[in-house]
């Protein structure tokens, strides 16, 4: 599927240019390697479908192949990272507008 965009060098270099940008992600979120990570390592990726900023449009099947990266109960936003409320009613973190995915692969 092309339409999932790993999160680019460019936009961490943003992000973690000084120590205030990096204290401003999310707790469960790590840039390693040049890309964005959860805790665990696994890579978050954009959806080049999500053409309205802060809105997701993977739903229904797209959801098994790219399940969202969760925002808490609790959680809120910071900076240039979101918490939007998807269609379903649950969290999700977005990164410039751009919703975060994991790939279920």
């Amino acid at each position: 599927m092309r339409a999932m965009t790993i999160v680019a060098s460019a936009i961490l270099a943003l992000m973690i240019a000084g120590n205030a940008a990096a204290q401003n992600m999310p707790s469960d979120v790590k840039a390693t390697g040049g890309i964005l990570t959860d805790a665990k390592g696994m890579t978050l990726y954009t959806f080049d479908n999500d053409k309205e900023p802060n809105k997701s449009a993977c739903t229904g099947n797209c959801l098994n192949n790219w399940p969202v990266l969760k925002a808490g109960a609790t959680a809120k936003d910071m900076g240039d990272w979101k918490v939007i409320t998807r269609d379903d009613g649950t969290k999700q973190w977005a990164y410039k507008g751009k919703p975060l995915y994991y790939f279920s692969m």
